[in-house]
């Protein structure tokens, strides 16, 4: 249990009294024989840091302002009266190590997928299927659509990110090399110096010449990103190389059971250790010195209790505090200008859909294989750049880029019995180049329709059939779901709808760290706080790096 220093009610006439408090005897960040750690944000990150932390003994409050915890990482039933658990958020996992499932004991299954893409060619009836099972019909595939010279080229760039990604994966869950070593580390043989030194748009025409070839490569570095792929500052980069280097291959998988199976196993492995989890608890307040301040909502105080009347506000002391949440959101919780990290901006809409069946495709690839990985729409490198300029000048790109993945191809558990016997399958869309700055909250509805109406159009510029009539009927209409980025942020606190929680960084330091937080990447201004989300460096997607290197950082931190 957390150590309480005051309990305010919120009386009938508005006003708060104390009913108890007591200061923290033990204030020395390295005295006491139990030290008390709280973690904001019961999000996969945050029950990882959890997890770790109680294992070692440490006495951790999880506060969690959702009536359950997992943050994007969760599934869930879209569909009243369809049974199937879709993965509503975030979808797949590449950066997950191996050395988190294997130290928490988790019980997670990760499947491979044997197709890596397949992207129709907008006005035609080709596209091009890449088999990672069939290198002979994957070269096929490529001279099919005229690109015949860019299969070993394509295959050559990729094997250069690969030689990237097994010499930075390892270090993800270690102090942070300097730049130096990192790059020594890779080796001239690696893409360091496309992904790393200039603008990616550059190595992307080096490497492939057919305009399809080079949407496919560069939609890695735009999910969730806002960039030109020429832009100097970068950012393109960076999300393409946390694209690339997961599991040290670049691979993503199908999580079985979906995403709640990980933050599942994550939640009890913290609980199991120990952890104390409350949730339906927003935090109001956070001081540099340890003191935490959060108001009931729901009730929760602990484990398995009835909680606190809605409205009690509590406040307790601790040794460090670890975030989980956005940077934003830590300044604001801070109450501090100097703390205020820039409101991140997010640039997608994400549309869930239950089909009766696979669409059938134009130019008479199987579904089951074209839909087996990561279906790209709309995605040559001509059209990503016209998307880009006509979302900046504050419209919505037409046609828009979208990316398509089927859970249920892969895993079929997420479906009931019913739905798996009828040949029902999920489909995922992701929308490219949609930023938070296209809409408000007085227009999220009309625009949320309006993107729904764009991704509709834009999978059916590329099908031998229209889409909507294979939508599954709910108890409440059609099986289709949007999300735009004020959706996103009003569900999950995520500023902006950035599903990084803010911009990436290099995994790597420019010289020596100087303190324990800056070596692990977790720092920020006040020592007792440490940043152990997606905003740490580090950070983004599914991946519990953030909440693995917080809690190693505070566990050094702590040690007497």
């Amino acid at each position: 249990m957390p150590h309480i220093v005051c309990v305010r009610t919120l009386e009938a006439d508005g006003r708060r009294t104390c009913a108890r408090s007591r200061r923290d005897a033990s204030a020395d960040l390295r005295g006491g024989t139990m030290p008390r750690v709280a973690i904001i944000g019961g999000g996969h990150n945050g029950l990882t840091a959890a997890a770790y932390l109680a294992r070692a003994g440490v006495e951790v409050t999880v506060l969690e302002r959702l009536p359950h915890v997992g943050g994007a990482a969760v599934s869930a039933q879209a569909f009243d009266g369809l049974d199937a658990r879709l993965s509503r958020y975030s979808y797949l996992v590449s950066l997950l190590p191996e050395r988190i499932i294997r130290d928490l004991g988790l019980d997670v299954r990760l499947a491979r997928r044997r197709y890596s893409s397949y992207t129709p060619e907008p006005g035609t009836d080709r596209g091009l299927l890449i088999d990672a099972g069939d290198a002979a019909a994957t070269r096929a595939s490529f001279a099919a659509i005229g690109a015949a010279d860019d299969a070993d080229r394509f295959a050559a760039f990729y094997d250069r990110t690969t030689r990237l990604a097994s010499a930075l994966f390892p270090t993800l869950t270690d102090p942070l090399p300097t730049r130096a070593a990192a790059r020594e580390a890779a080796g001239a043989a690696s893409a360091w110096s496309e992904v790393v030194d200039a603008p990616i748009a550059d190595a992307i025409e080096r490497a492939v010449g057919h305009d399809l070839v080079r949407g496919v490569i560069a939609t890695d570095a735009l999910i969730g990103t806002f960039a030109a792929l020429d832009d100097p500052g970068l950012e393109q980069n960076r999300c393409l190389l946390y694209h690339v280097i997961g599991g040290g291959t670049g691979d993503w998988d199908v999580p079985i059971g979906g995403m709640g199976q990980v933050s599942g196993e994550l939640e009890i492995a913290a609980r199991q250790a120990g952890a104390t989890v409350l949730t339906g608890v927003t935090v109001t307040r956070v001081t540099p010195d340890g003191e935490v301040t959060w108001s009931e909502h729901i009730g929760g105080l602990a484990n398995d209790s009835e909680g606190l009347p809605t409205g009690t506000e509590l406040t307790a002391q601790f040794d460090l505090v670890l975030s989980a949440v956005a940077p934003h959101v830590l300044g604001q919780l801070l109450g501090d200008e100097a703390d205020a990290a820039p409101r991140p901006e997010g640039a997608q809409v994400k549309v869930n859909m239950l089909l009766s069946r696979l669409p059938r495709l134009r130019d008479g690839v199987a579904p089951e294989a074209a839909f087996g990985g990561t279906f790209h729409i709309n995605e040559g490198y001509a059209q990503i750049g016209r998307a880009y300029a006509e979302a900046a000048a504050g419209r919505i790109p037409d046609p828009l880029p979208c990316e398509i993945y089927c859970h249920s191809l892969t895993d079929p558990s997420i479906l009931g019995e019913d739905l798996r016997a009828s040949g029902a399958q999920t489909l995922t869309v992701f929308g490219l180049h949609v930023p938070d700055r296209l809409l408000t909250r007085e227009t999220n509805d009309r625009m949320r329709d309006e993107l729904e109406r764009a991704v509709v159009a834009s999978l059916d510029s590329v099908l031998a059939e229209p889409i909507r009539p294979l939508l599954l009927e709910g108890a409440g209409g059609p099986a289709i779901e949007t999300r735009t980025t004020l959706d996103i942020e009003d569900a999950l606190a995520m500023p902006g709808g950035n599903i990084f929680h803010g911009p990436l960084s290099w995994p790597w330091l420019e010289q020596e760290a100087t303190s324990i937080a800056e070596a692990w990447g977790v720092e920020t201004r006040h020592p007792r706080i440490l940043m152990a989300g997606s905003g740490a460096r580090r950070g983004g997607a599914v991946s519990g790096i953030g909440g693995h290197n917080a809690a190693h950082a505070a566990l050094e931190l702590l040690r007497p």
